[in-house]
């Protein structure tokens, strides 16, 4: 049954709000009202072509519900009772997917043909994934790999997104500070050097300079942050195979790391969730984010189609990772070998960062350390001067 949202008051007065589940409009407006609510407003819940960022935090409900929806299944709860009790417990969006997706099941499609029609929340190794533990009958053990896959995919982007808070507010607060000495103070200290006859150090009219700059000229630079903005935008969705190349050849190789990672246990996930080994190439491929290696992904997988093996069909990939992937084709539990690959490289990863972030921080103090020091000894040598004239 549809979903529908409704706004309405209580007996006392006070405002009421939520969801509820009728045939129609004039079903919903009795169900209110049943609840001892006068409806002011009732309306279809459309959930249909909304996008992930209008799910705000929603969206990492994903695993949980997996996770809810696998429990269910594996005590022997038929798969409509528990779409059904998991659509009364949610709120909102999940709640009137699920409700969608139920009556699609219902109507008689299978659960993956059901969540096929929503990409933008179940991506294609999911609903690969649900296919392929419906075949088998092993529907409620995939639901759990799949909530610890992703689980784990959120643990990494939730370290990433902690590690760059640190630097990316050191960078706005710099900015901040250096926009104010350069519009507010210096101005003031640098207009008693202006009106002297003397002749100015270089540095200090190098300072005057960029003073006037960020004073008269404001509205130019940030055409040119905007314009260098929209450029790089433009190369990241034009040129994106070569950027994803440079991003391989960074110093430190964090993304490296992180990339093989993503490698690692994606295939590894989709293989001991029993799909064929082309498509789990196809779809990990696609999950890596970088074109680079997609584009090897995509040739190894049409060498497998020929008849070759996944560990000589990987050019460029680490050594190490290749002899990991030939030692676990030989023994028949690659899905194993790369699992444990994937942990080595998310805790190298991790070591990656750490490092980067130790010395991030002190060369950050040093430029804003060089900054100053150039801002005050710009400003004391006029009044060195100014001294010795004096004398």
């Amino acid at each position: 049954m549809p979903v529908f949202h409704y706004k309405g008051y209580k007996t006392d007065g006070s405002q009421a709000a939520g969801a509820i589940e009728a045939d129609g409009l004039q079903d919903a407006i009795a169900g209110v009202k049943e609840l001892d609510i006068f409806p002011k407003e009732v309306n279809e819940y459309a959930h249909k072509g909304r996008k992930w960022h209008g799910l705000g935090n929603d969206k990492d409900l994903l695993p949980h519900i997996t996770r809810q929806l696998s429990t269910l299944l594996s005590s022997g709860v038929p798969l409509m009772e528990a779409l059904k009790s998991l659509s009364d417990e949610n709120k909102g969006f999940w709640q009137g997917l699920l409700v969608a997706v139920r009556e699609r099941v219902s109507a008689g499609s299978s659960l993956s043909r059901a969540l096929e029609e929503y990409p933008e929340i179940f991506p294609s190794f999911y609903v690969n994934m649900v296919a392929a533990g419906e075949q088998s009958s092993t529907l409620d053990r995939v639901l759990a790999m799949l909530s610890d896959f992703l689980d784990k995919q959120n643990a990494i982007k939730e370290r990433i997104r902690i590690a760059l808070i640190y630097p990316v507010l050191m960078i706005c607060v710099g900015f901040v500070v250096l926009v104010f000495l350069f519009t507010f103070v210096i101005p003031k200290i640098v207009r008693i050097f202006e009106n002297s006859k003397s002749s100015l150090p270089f540095i200090t009219v190098v300072l005057i300079g960029i003073s006037n700059l960020f004073l008269h000229y404001w509205w130019l630079m940030a055409g040119i942050l905007a314009a260098l903005g929209f450029a790089a935008r433009k190369a990241h969705r034009n040129r994106r195979d070569m950027l994803d190349r440079f991003k391989l050849k960074l110093p430190g190789g964090i993304l490296q790391s992180l990339y093989y990672a993503r490698f690692a246990r994606t295939l590894g996930f989709l293989l001991d969730g029993g799909l064929p080994m082309l498509r789990s190439l196809e779809l990990s491929a696609k999950a890596i984010g970088n074109m680079a290696i997609e584009t090897t992904m995509k040739a190894a997988g049409k060498k497998l189609a020929e008849g070759g093996r996944l560990s000589a069909s990987l050019k460029g990939f680490p050594p190490v990772l290749l002899q990991l992937i030939s030692t676990g084709e030989k023994g028949g539990n690659l899905a194993e070998v790369l699992s444990k690959a994937a942990d080595s490289y998310e805790d190298e990863f991790g070591r990656r960062v750490q490092k980067a972030l130790s010395l991030l921080e002190p060369a950050m103090i040093l430029l804003m350390g060089l900054l100053v020091g150039f801002i005050v000894l710009a400003v004391l040598l006029p009044m060195f001067q100014m001294n010795q004239l004096i004398k």
